[in-house]
């Protein structure tokens, strides 16, 4: 049976692979983000390669009021929601707090804790309504353990990790499954934003060791959104096998 899929932060990376990987599976696919041009640009290419159904809302999780009344913006026979993504989020600079700048900050609580909460929040009524509906937030390894000069990201992202064990919690009478998806190094646009398009830097993250690719963690994804409806898996650390832990790796250079 084919279930319908809210996927934030689409338009590359993770969040690509996902809505790719559910569109393969025949599921319909609602796919977010802030370029509409690629979303546009995707969409045509996984109703051409997989024949899915696709539907596209260009809008940034950072939007309350947008975000908070998403579900506005669904046609009638869209509002069926089995499983939410949220996957919207990002890394902004790599300094010590003290010389980091503010604006970086502010945009990683914005998108990563706050925009992530409101989105769940204006999608929650279609998924209590559903009975039987799955969450799914992409966090990361840096919600788990600390590292330096990544102290605003390391907050936003356990706070995804306090936000989604709560949550699961509170959702437990609506039969709604959370999961908490945490990987480590995934080589995607993550070090080229958090670089400010700097290559170099971003580029010898990834060197000397095979990382993980968005596909990685959608199948992940794909096989927990799949379990029998009485199973949960509730928290997923994931890393490529030459990391073992936010600071351990092995790299051959």
């Amino acid at each position: 049976m084919k279930k319908t899929i809210f996927v934030s932060g689409a338009t590359s990376g993770i969040g690509y692979s996902v809505a790719k990987k559910f569109a393969e599976n025949g599921d319909r696919v609602i796919i977010t983000g802030r370029r509409a041009d690629r979303l546009e640009l995707i969409a045509r290419e996984l109703e051409g390669a997989y024949g899915a159904e696709i539907f596209t809302i260009c809008f940034d999780v950072r939007d309350k009021d947008v975000s908070l009344n998403v579900m506005d913006q669904l046609p009638e026979h869209w509002q069926h929601i089995d499983i939410l993504v949220n996957n919207a989020g990002l890394a902004a600079g790599r300094d010590s707090f003290e010389n980091s700048d503010i604006e970086d900050f502010d945009a990683m609580i914005d998108t990563n804790v706050k925009g992530l909460a409101y989105l769940t929040k204006g999608l929650l009524p279609l998924l209590v309504k559903n009975g039987k509906a799955h969450i799914i937030n992409v966090g990361s390894i840096a919600g788990k353990q600390v590292y330096a000069m990544a102290a605003g990201y390391c907050a936003s992202k356990f706070a995804v990790d306090a936000f989604t064990k709560g949550l699961r919690i509170d959702l437990l009478p609506h039969n709604i499954k959370v999961t908490g998806i945490h990987p480590g190094a995934v080589e995607t646009e993550f070090s080229i934003v958090r670089f400010k398009g700097d290559e170099t830097k971003a580029n010898a993250v990834y060197t000397g060791y095979k990382p993980l690719s968005g596909d990685d963690i959608a199948e992940v994804i794909f096989y927990s959104a799949n379990l029998p409806a009485h199973v949960c898996l509730n928290d997923i650390v994931i890393t490529p096998t030459a990391q073992a832990g936010i600071h351990y790796f092995h790299k051959n250079i």
